[in-house]
């Protein structure tokens, strides 16, 4: 079983956090899904570096990276994630979708009305219970 390793950002303004929404995919199970944005750690990188990289590509933005907020272990059909989650803030609404087909900020207590991917959950349950 293919096993991957990523990073995602959980991006605060003003008690809002931001979700983003995959593209359509082969895969049934992530397609359209909610997802915090990030992604894959490349060779060298840091978390952090990698997190860093990733937002500048996907939201053009280049946030405060802050502690570690969660890892998750989530087995799909096809492969096991590894996904170490980061609370970051940033000062603007102001995104850019590169690879996302839509976004949204919504508070806490709102998070649970998307259709998340199954290895976001737990971030979200957590984030919900820290209200």
């Amino acid at each position: 079983m293919k096993k991957i390793e990523v990073v995602a950002a959980i991006l605060v303004y003003n008690d809002e956090i931001l979700c983003v929404q995959r593209a359509e995919n082969k895969l049934k199970y992530i397609s359209k899904k909610f997802e915090f944005p990030g992604g894959k750690i490349e060779a060298g990188e840091t978390k952090k570096e990698a997190l860093r990289r990733e937002l500048k590509e996907e939201l053009r933005i280049d946030p405060e990276i802050n502690d570690l907020y969660i890892t998750v272990n989530h087995q799909y059909p096809d492969f096991e994630l590894t996904m170490h989650t980061y609370l970051c803030d940033v000062d603007s609404k102001d995104i850019t979708l590169t690879e996302h087909i839509s976004s949204i900020w919504l508070k806490r207590n709102e998070l649970l009305k998307l259709d998340w991917a199954a290895a976001d959950v737990p971030i979200v349950n957590k984030l919900m219970l820290n209200e």
